[in-house]
């Protein structure tokens, strides 16, 4: 199954890099080839928003593709969402690459994303149908339990619809995305993980009468060569308690190509590289170009 898919590889800033050291940064991996920029909904935090930092970079460049890895869509409003998204794709066409998540890493920013009490899933389905609709179709009308729309167009949609990606590793997230998403970015799992997981995804999406491309599954993988920090190590075992370090974050550029490897004959094919320290990022693409593009094919 490996041979088969499109193998693409992304990277995300270092931790903290803040809007001084983002200005040059779409040029420079464009410069190198890299396929695309993933950037993260980190609000209390250094780091541009994912929207505004995803317009700058592709303003600056002609061919990099840019991604939200992830963006937190319950909390919203998805007109809004949607007339961003569209805006962005009919600048830069096919290089927009939304990822949508549930909740915000830092349990500290989940107010900022306000949603009625008990409903956030809720409001994640009927966001994201709405999204959907407005990417897909003019002349819109939606009567949900939390929003309401009559006959509304955003404007001028891509030629090719944008697909729309999800993160989550909760069963009823997978599920969320087979019944509703174009593609599945993960994180913090093992390659077995990451195969059940897409086997869940794609029973979820055929129990809903709808496939998801096969080439449209993913992983963020954080590289970290000076040693997991521990935040990682503490979220990586909240995420997949008694699974070891190892096999849900890489130590070297050897074992991120070991897992790598792993993960494209678990049938995914998209990764996001993840630098575990700040410091030298030019090292880090270095390593990165130099270990892991051969992989691409």
């Amino acid at each position: 199954m490996g041979e088969e898919l499109k193998v693409r590889l992304g990277v995300a800033p270092a931790p903290g890099t803040g809007p001084a050291e983002f200005a040059g940064l779409a040029e420079t991996l464009e410069a190198a080839g890299i396929d695309s920029l993933w950037l993260s909904e980190l609000v209390y935090a250094p780091e541009v928003d994912p929207l505004i930092g995803m317009a700058h970079a592709l303003a600056r460049t002609s061919k990099l593709k840019v991604g939200t890895g992830v963006a937190i869509l319950p909390g919203r409003n998805p007109v809004l969402v949607a007339k961003q998204l569209v805006t962005l794709a009919g600048l830069a066409p096919k290089r927009v690459l939304p990822v949508f998540g549930l909740r915000p890493a830092n349990p500290a920013e989940h107010t900022l994303f306000p949603v009625p009490e008990g409903k956030r899933a809720k409001v994640f389905d009927e966001s994201l149908t709405l999204l959907r609709l407005l990417l897909e179709q003019d002349d819109v009308s939606f009567d949900g339990e939390f929003f309401q729309v009559d006959g509304i167009t955003i404007g001028p949609r891509p030629a090719k619809r944008l697909d729309v990606w999800l993160g989550g590793s909760a069963p009823a997230a997978l599920r969320r995305a087979g019944r509703l998403s174009d593609g599945w970015l993960g994180s913090f799992h093992s390659p077995s993980q990451a195969r059940a997981a897409r086997v869940a995804i794609q029973d979820a999406a055929a129990e809903a009468g709808r496939e998801i491309e096969p080439d449209h599954f993913g992983l963020s993988l954080l590289v970290a060569t000076e040693g997991v920090p521990e935040r990682m190590v503490a979220a990586a075992a909240q995420r997949q308690p008694g699974t070891p370090i190892t096999e849900l974050v890489a130590t070297s550029w050897a074992e991120a190509r070991r897992l790598l490897e792993q993960h494209i004959d678990a049938g995914l094919s998209k990764f996001v590289l993840r630098p575990g320290h700040s410091g030298d990022y030019q090292r880090f693409l270095d390593g990165f170009q130099r270990e892991l593009m051969p992989l691409q094919n």
